[in-house]
Order: C-alpha cells, then structure tokens, then sequence
C-alpha cells in the first residue's frame, strides 16, 4: 500500500474504511496475505549497510588523511620505519573509530524496534485473534486496553474512555482523551483526537482501532528511517576537512616550487624528487589525530566529572563552537513531572478540601493511574487518606469524562459521592456550589461567569484543570444508574509540569557565553508562552507547526533565524528546524529526552539528550547530561572552547613552524651545495616535534577564547602562518650565515646546528604563543612543560649520541652551541613581540576558505 497522507486522521473512519477495502470487523485471512506480501511486514526495518570496504575507502579521500597517507608513503621508501609505523597507527586508529560512530544509528534503530508491541488482538475472519505485530496490515482492526502499545498508525472506531500517552511523539506530559469523530481543523498529530500512533500506550479505557499505516509508512517508522539516513558533517569535521584543504595547498605550492627550481638549476631528478617529497612529509603534520584525540579524551575526562557522558569525542570540540541550542521543554525547562500547584475554592483561593476531596477519589480509582491521580496522592503524603472506606464507583468513560467514587468517612459515617473530571462537563452537572465555610450558595449565571474566567485564566497560563464536585448519599450502597444531577460544585485542582529552578540562570550563562536559546516543543503555544515567561526568558518571536508547514526550506531558514520559540511541532518539523539553522551557518546543538525528538538530536552539529530519556533518544545522542541541568551544559561549552583552543595551538604552531622550517630548507637548497637536512633528518626533525606537544592538549585557554563560540578559521590561520613561518626563517637563515661565514662548519656540523635550532625555536615557541597575552603572565600546565622539554631534550642529545653518525650529524663546538641559542633566545624576544599581530590576524575573519 501506498504511504497515507500526513493527515489521514482528518478522512474519518468511514472514509478510510472505505479507501482500504475493510470493515468494522476487519479483513478476511486471505486479504490479509496479499497486502502483507505486497505491503511488507508490519516492522521497522534496518538501514541497509554498506560494506567496511567502501566506507574505509571514503575516508581515506579526506584530504588529511590522504595527506598522511603519502607521508607515510615516502617515509617507507626513504628508510625512516618509525614515522611509517606512527602514521599508519594513526590513521588506522581514527578511521575505525569513526566508522564504529557511524554505524551508531543502527543501534539506535534497534533501540526504537524494542519500543513496539509485540502482539496485538486482530480482527480477522469475523473474530478476535492474537497476532504478532509484523503481521499487521492497513485495513486491520485492533482492539485496545489500558496498558496495551498502539501496534501501528491508524484511527479510532469506537471508544471507551480511552486515553492514551503519546508524549515520545508528541512531547505532551497529560494523557490525551480519543474519540472516533476528526475535527476538520486538525493539522497536526498532537491535535489529532481520533488517531492512533504506533509507539503510544494505552492509560486507560478501551478502543476498536482501523490501521491505516504500518512499518515504515508509520510516524515511528518515518523516525526510524530519518534516524538511519546519512547524518550530515559536523563543524568539527567540516573544520578538519578545511584544514587538510589548506595544508595540501601549501604542500603543493612548495613542492612545486622546489622541485621546478631544482629541476630547472641541473640538479639530479631523483634526488630532487626526493628532497621535495620530504619536505611534503615535513609540511605534515603527522601526530594531528593523535593530539586531536589526546585533547578531546581530556575533555571528555572533565566532563564526566561534571556528570556528563560523552559518546563521540569530536562533539566535545562542536560544543564548544555552538552558537544556537535548540532545546525540548519537558525534561530540560521543566521536572518532567506532573504536580498539583493549587486547589482553589469558589473564590480563587485555595481550599484543602478541594485537594483531600479529589486525593480520595483518586485513592480509590481502580485502574491505571494517570499522572493527574498520582500528583494528587502525591501532594497528600503525610496527610492520611486511611479516614475513608471505599463503597462504589463508576469509571472514566469519554461520554461521561469524569469518575465517580462512593465513600464513607470512617469518623462520623458519612457518605458521600465525590465526582472530578473536566471542568465544563461538572459546572453543566451542578446547581449548587459551597464554598470555604461550607456554606451551599446557588451556581447561578454570575458565579458561573466567575469559575469559567477563572478557568480561562489558568488554561492560558498553560495549566491543566479538573473540576471536584459531590453530593450526599445517605443509606446508598452502590452508585447505580441515576446520573450525577445534583451534584454541588467544590473548586478545581490546578496541575502543571513545574518549570525547573535552576534553568533560568543556566540559559543566562548559556546567552552569556554567546548560545542563543531556542525553545522547540510539541505542546500548545499557551504553554510554551507561559513557561518562557515564568522562567524570564530572554526569548522572542513564535512559530506553530502549522505556520512551519506553510513555509518551505527557504522560506523557514529566514524565519528561523529571528524566532526562538516554536509550539505544535512534529517531529520531523523540528529536524527541518534544525537544518534551516544549519543552513544559515550556525552550529547547533539539540537536546531532547523522547521518540520525537531523535532524528532532531541526531541531525544538529552536536546531539544532547538525559539520563532518563528514552532508549532511543540516548542512542542518537552525541552526550548525554546524567543531570539534566542545562548549567552542566554551560560548563560543557567552557570545556569544549578549551579543547578547541588547544587544538588550535598545535594548528597554528604545527602548520606555521613546519612551513617556516621547509620554507628556509627550499630557499637554502637553491643556493647551498648541499640539502640542510637530509630526509631522514626532516621527518625526525617533525617527529620529534609532534611528540613534544603531546601536552597541549592538558593547557588551560585565555578567558577571550572561552567566552565566545570559535569557528575554525582558515584565512586566520593562513595568515598566522603567512607571518610566523618568515619569521622562524629569517633566524634560520641567520643561523646558516653564522654557521658558514663565521665558524665554517662542514656539512655534518652545519645539519646537527641547524636541527638543535630548528628544534629550539618550534618547541619553546610553544610557550610564546599559547597565550595571547604576556608568556610570563600565564602558566603553562606542568604536562605541556613536560613534553615540550623531553622533547628538547632528546633534539639536543641526538648529535652528540655515538651513533649520531648514522643519522648524518657531527657533535657542532660549544662556542656554535652557544651562538646558536644566542639566535633562539632573540627569535622567541621576536616572536613575543609580533604574536599579537599575528593572533590577532588570526582571529580578524572567521571565514573558511
């Protein structure tokens, strides 16, 4: 069969019967076999998967890793083992890593399979039969009790007080009253009160259910196939993306030019092959993943211990750099809990006897409870219900849409029967009301003008009523059939999902920091408008899933970015939201603890979801907040600018030393008799710096760097490279006029100098640039201190070992030594000067190339 429209619901049963061929009692066998040989099987299917070959392969055309790759190519064809070891780990380490990421969504699949029923009561061949759900077909009609899973989409035939709780697909936290009449009006499936959704319990009632949709064509099924679809780039990604895009521009501008110079000045090919082939793998910065890594793993450490779980380590990075968060109201803005905040009396005013009298009736309703019932016994502990003795009662039913319950007070053995239920239905029940004192008064056009204002009044604020009448039954034993005329009027219990305390300062911490807040959410815009505003938001503007579906992608990607509050949404309207911001630049991080709001959380830039979100909510996300508190995110986003930042350090000092270092070695080759190093001493010379800024990524970041998102920014780094890199070659070229001019060195002498000062200056720069401020004004972590001089250390040891030889070096004379680090102490003076202008330069245009 083919997929229904989006709002099937609007046809109304008869209609629908019609369209599928079916009727009150179902379908025969044999037209059940054919639509489940055409249709398929009632299930959600698992994405098809692609093969580990092909997805291994895509990776390796990243330019980085193909950068990598060719290093660690010619690092096997020069001798050098130990580079080609390294880099082959690393780019087998992070590739598998991320493609164990990617095949996430099928767990998350399976997540969503496990939330469906198992079995389902049938109509077929004119009886009732169990069968398992995958056999299920459109034109099937089911039969439903409280506590059962609606096993497919479809809409209500008949109807016994059924209410359902739907909120994994709609986000709503009260159970929904269904009928089988469609309102015309309907446009979204929370509005939807004669339909059914896969996924949905029953609370309460019964329902006869014609299926109209099932497997993929249902709301869970188009969820599931949203959840296995290709999940777009994130920032990080797109960030790593750019920067190998910039480091094989710069390979290839100076390979090419010194291969074309060497070739055009007589030099042998091969050996100018070679040479340029080196000085690519010196251009690359072959410990990147692996400092990567090391940064994101000690930001994950930190963030576990401000409870929060993170999954996929490069959302740390994407945390840092989201400016938009698009939040869900239950579990995040609110308790996700239903609480009895007043019981007010004919005068506006609380009265206790409204809330005891409505906590007995829920006491003693037989059945489910529903959040109502249990807010209601809840708000009674330590005020004991035990005084009263239970006689009759008469259910919830959707004619009636209230309970009835007889009871006895145990202290003077009064009786009395006790009604709630919706309000308007009670007010037309009773013609009398009493107030505090117990005073009767007459309900007459005046009172009731009073109660029904004072209804409107809470309903707008996004409140939920019922109403609590009774009336005296001496002598009665039973409730019997004489309808509820006479009851008299006592108040209304006032419930709401209470608004988090601690949310309004944690979203001003998140404003603070440069995270606009935007609210997404399934309930009414009443609601929406109501919580924003007791929680003194600083928010504006509002779209309803119904204004959403009248704008396509264009039209949305401009509204979305002046509006932060969106009311009704689908769930696939809140994917569209989150690709419009997307769309415009944005990073966005999406949190959400239900069904409905999994493909949203896995499509932004950096997913978020709680502890107690469903399976499949937590199984899309990216972190998961073990205390749903949105100021454990805000220190999330400090941590992720931290990591971001000192990722950026070895960037910048990374791609600009090594630029410098083989910037001086092509214009050095073109007038020296012979290559300033050879390409074993360039690749060790990369190694060995590589592994010095191991302690990176434990450094702690400037405050500009946390209180704002950082975007990676290319020509920023470019220029920062533009600048530094001369920089470090006119001390290098410094120190080759010493070496030749001055002290003579042969040419063993001339590459083991060259190698301690090239070394000095990229490793003790370090200490230069980390900060944008004075180097003595901030103190480096005693790690990075570790690593940058170990690393110094083993460059300074290496001419002088006895096998120093091998590697091409001579020991230089003390008097060298000492010339040399006389070049190193006026280069870093120099950079110290210059490295505001080129942070600075840095930090001017956030524009990726």
């Amino acid at each position: 069969m083919s997929a229904r429209p989006p709002e099937f619901w609007r046809q109304g049963a008869g209609a629908l019967i019609k369209a599928l061929a079916s009727d009150r009692q179902g379908l025969s066998a044999s037209q059940a076999r054919s639509r489940l040989a055409r249709d398929g099987p009632n299930t959600i299917a698992p994405a098809a998967r692609r093969h580990a070959w092909a997805d291994l392969l895509r990776r390796l055309t990243n330019p980085l890793v193909a950068i990598l790759l060719v290093a660690a190519a010619i690092a096997g064809a020069t001798g050098d083992l130990p580079s080609f070891v390294i880099i082959v780990f690393v780019i087998l380490a992070s590739t598998g890593l991320d493609m164990v990421q990617e095949h996430r969504a099928q767990a998350v699949a399976a997540a969503l399979r496990q939330t469906i029923a198992l079995r389902a009561a049938v109509w077929r061949d004119g009886k009732v039969a169990q069968l398992p759900v995958a056999q299920l077909v459109a034109g099937d009609v089911v039969e439903l009790a409280a506590g059962d899973l609606v096993p497919a989409d479809g809409v209500v035939l008949e109807a016994n007080g059924v209410q359902v709780n739907q909120a994994l697909l709609t986000g709503e936290p009260y159970p929904v009253e269904k009928a089988s009449e469609p309102a015309a009006t309907e446009t979204v499936l929370a509005d939807a009160r004669n339909a059914l959704f896969e996924g949905a319990s029953v609370v309460a009632g019964a329902a006869r259910m014609l299926v109209v949709a099932t497997g993929a064509r249902t709301r869970i099924g188009a969820i599931a196939g949203a959840l296995s679809a290709a999940q777009p780039p994130t920032a990080f990604e797109r960030g790593v993306h750019q920067l190998g895009v910039l480091i094989v521009r710069l390979t290839l501008f100076l390979v090419l030019f010194v291969l074309l110079a060497h070739l055009a000045l007589g030099r042998p090919a091969l050996q100018s092959f070679l040479f340029a082939m080196a000085l690519a793998v010196g251009l690359t910065p072959e410990l990147l993943p692996m400092i990567m890594t090391v940064a994101l793993s000690r930001g994950a450490q930190r963030m576990a211990a401000a409870k929060v779980v993170v999954k996929r380590l490069s959302a740390i990075h994407d945390l840092g750099q989201m400016d938009i968060l698009c939040t869900d109201k239950t579990g995040t803005l609110t308790e996700a809990r239903i609480a009895l905040v007043g019981h007010p009396g004919l005068d506006g005013e609380d009265d206790d006897q409204v809330a005891e009298w409505a906590a007995v009736n829920a006491r003693f309703e037989t059945g489910l409870k529903s959040p109502l019932d249990e807010a209601l016994i809840l708000h009674m502990t330590g005020r004991s219900l035990e005084g009263w003795r239970k006689l009759d009662e008469r259910p919830f039913d959707f004619e009636r849409r209230r309970v009835s319950v007889l009871v006895e007070r145990l202290s003077d053995g009064e009786r009395l029967e006790i009604v709630k239920g919706a309000p308007e239905t009670l007010l037309a029940l009773c013609g009398e009301a009493q107030d505090r004192s117990g005073a009767r008064v007459p309900l007459d056009p005046a009172l009731r003008r009073r109660l029904a204002d004072l209804q409107a009044d809470r309903a707008a604020k996004g409140l939920r009523l019922l109403g609590v009448a009774f009336k005296a039954a001496p002598g009665q034993e039973t409730i019997g059939d004489h309808g509820d005329q006479g009851l008299v009027f006592l108040g209304f219990c006032v419930f709401v999902d209470p608004p988090k305390v601690s949310a309004t300062a944690a979203i001003g911490r998140l404003e603070a920091a440069g995270v606009r807040v935007k609210v997404i959410s399934g309930d009414a815009a009443a609601v929406v408008q109501h919580l924003v505003a007791a929680l003194d938001l600083p928010v504006e503007g509002l779209l309803t899933g119904e204004m959403i579906d009248r704008l396509d992608d264009q039209a949305l990607a401009v509204q979305v970015e002046h509006v932060d509050l969106f009311a009704r949404v689908t769930p696939d309207q809140k994917t569209r939201i989150v690709r419009a911001l997307r769309a415009r630049g944005h990073t966005v991080g999406f949190i959400g603890d239900g069904i409905n709001d999994a493909p949203a959380i896995r499509a932004a830039d950096v997913g978020l979801s709680v502890e107690g979100a469903t399976d499949v909510a937590r199984e899309a996300a990216d972190m998961i907040l073990l205390a749903p508190d949105l100021g454990v995110l805000a220190d999330g986003v400090a941590e992720g600018r931290r990591t971001y930042a000192n990722i950026m350090k070895y960037v910048r000092m990374g791609t600009s030393s090594n630029f410098g270092n083989m910037l001086t070695m092509a214009l050095a080759s073109l007038v020296l008799p012979f290559l300033p190093l050879t390409a074993v001493q360039v690749l060790l010379n990369n190694l060995i710096y590589d592994l010095s800024q191991i302690g990176i990524p434990f450094d702690g970041a400037d405050a500009p760097d946390l209180a704002r998102p950082r975007a990676w920014d290319m020509r920023g780094l470019l220029r920062f490279t533009a600048l530094m890199g001369p920089l470090s070659s006119v001390f290098d070229i410094a120190t080759f006029a010493l070496l030749l001019k001055v002290f003579h060195t042969d040419v063993a002498q001339f590459r083991a100098a060259w190698f301690i000062e090239s070394m000095a200056t990229q490793v003790l720069v370090i200490f230069i640039v980390r900060s944008a401020g004075p180097a003595l004004a901030s103190r480096p972590h005693p790690a990075l201190i570790v690593s940058a001089l170990c690393g110094l250390s083993l460059a300074l040891a290496l001419p002088f070992l006895p096998w120093a030889h091998v590697l091409g070096f001579a020991p230089p004379s003390a008097a060298t030594l000492a010339a040399i680090f006389g070049l190193v102490a006026a280069y870093l003076i120099a950079a110290e000067a210059l490295k505001s202008r080129a942070l600075g330069l840095a930090r001017r245009s956030p524009t990726p190339i």
